[in-house]
């Protein structure tokens, strides 16, 4: 995937131009504000971008409704609040991502057991078979991201993007929901991109890093290039404390390494 000089027209963000890679885990860095979200939204026009085109692999420059539509079907999207329906189980939720495969008089019938299987084989890839019957308001919060990440696996995507999908979630369900989708990313060659606000979750997981601020990317490489320097350019003098005890301890890894 590709995009060339895109911009929004919201909070007047600058030109961008990047090129995202199959098999790619990269992870969006900034503070808030920076367009993290408004960037990762253009990327399957959730956002329409006030210039610029849009350039994907099997649907070409995306630059009218049908090949947006194609791009779209293609791409799925993984959100903080999880935007499930709660009154419904965990397979009927996953199941609403094969809707967009039929018309809508045929939408309106039960889906078709090859459907239901293979959406019982999406949550039993992220550990949640089991709970396949069960409403997701009767889970918990890692549970419903979990959820989330089947439903975007039901869509049978090469582009999986995630706005801060961690966001909401403890340490120890953060670490989890991001190894699923590192996991996925590798196995199926899937490009991934996440927004996160946690510089060390970033570093952890991700192949490549790219960080914004005011709209514009002031990093673009691997977590080894991410020093002290670069966090201040990223997260300004005034936000930087709170990114120094994650660099020393960063630096006692590599020592102990």
């Amino acid at each position: 995937m590709r995009i060339e000089n895109i911009a929004a027209a919201i909070k007047h963000r600058k030109n961008v131009n990047l090129e995202f890679h199959a098999g790619s885990f990269i992870a969006l860095l900034g503070k808030s504000g920076a367009g993290k979200s408004t960037l990762l939204r253009c990327l399957n026009h959730l956002n329409q971008p006030s210039t610029g085109f849009l350039e994907t692999q099997g649907v070409g420059r995306v630059n009218n409704r049908s090949l947006l539509r194609r791009h779209r079907r293609q791409t799925s999207m993984i959100f903080q609040q999880h935007q499930l329906i709660a009154r419904h189980t965990a397979l009927k939720n996953v199941l609403t991502a094969r809707v967009s495969r039929y018309s809508w008089i045929r939408g309106m019938a039960p889906f078709p057991r090859a459907d239901r299987l293979f959406a019982c084989q999406c949550l039993e890839r992220v550990g949640l078979l089991s709970k396949a019957m069960e409403r997701v308001d009767n889970l918990s919060g890692g549970q419903q991201q979990r959820v989330g990440i089947a439903r975007a696996l039901a869509q049978e995507p090469r582009i999986i993007l995630a706005d801060e999908p961690v966001a909401s979630l403890d340490p120890g369900s953060s670490r989890a929901v991001l190894s699923q989708l590192r996991r996925i990313c590798r196995e199926d060659g899937l490009l991934m991109v996440v927004s996160l606000h946690q510089v060390e979750l970033a570093c952890e997981y991700a192949d490549r890093i790219i960080a914004l601020s005011d709209g514009h990317i002031v990093f673009d490489g691997s977590a080894n290039c991410l020093d002290q320097n670069r966090l201040e350019q990223i997260y300004g003098c005034s936000d930087i404390a709170a990114t120094e005890s994650w660099t020393e301890q960063r630096a006692e890894n590599l020592i102990a390494a």
